[in-house]
């Protein structure tokens, strides 16, 4: 496992936050490829907006979106331990803090997720997450 922690601009904040930021991230890495919902739902706001912006094949963009609830049973079925250990990966950036939220980019083996962590009554969750699967090799970026 290779994990990046960056920070860009941090204010007011302690190497603590900042680890409970990746742990968060994590937690929610982890929780995809263990199948471990408890866990999943550990790093989330029961008020998360999981959201992703789909094209068809005529252009059309629709908005895509999953609540909390609705990631925590994906997450029951397993469908994340079909990923073998050596292909996990969950690259954690952290790109900016302040005192109550963070902007992390989480880099999974299939997507990329951008999340905005926020500090509730002192825990750090997950209150959003906009996410792209990754280019497939012969697709090119635009």
């Amino acid at each position: 496992m290779f994990l990046i922690v960056s920070t860009i601009s941090i204010f007011g904040q302690s190497s603590a936050d900042r680890d409970a930021i990746t742990r968060t991230a994590l937690n929610y890495a982890e929780g995809w490829y263990e199948g471990n919902a408890d866990k999943m739902e550990s790093a989330l706001s029961p008020d998360l907006a999981k959201r992703i912006v789909r094209t068809n094949a005529q252009g059309q963009s629709s908005l895509g979106q999953m609540s909390a609830m609705t990631l925590v049973q994906v997450v029951r079925t397993g469908e994340g331990k079909q990923t073998p250990k050596g292909e996990q990966q969950k690259d954690v950036t952290i790109l900016d803090m302040l005192t109550s939220s963070a902007t992390v980019k989480l880099e999974m083996r299939d997507w990329i997720d951008y999340l905005h962590i926020g500090k509730i009554n002192g825990k750090w969750v997950i209150i959003n997450v906009l996410w792209e699967p990754k280019p497939k090799k012969d697709e090119k970026k635009n």
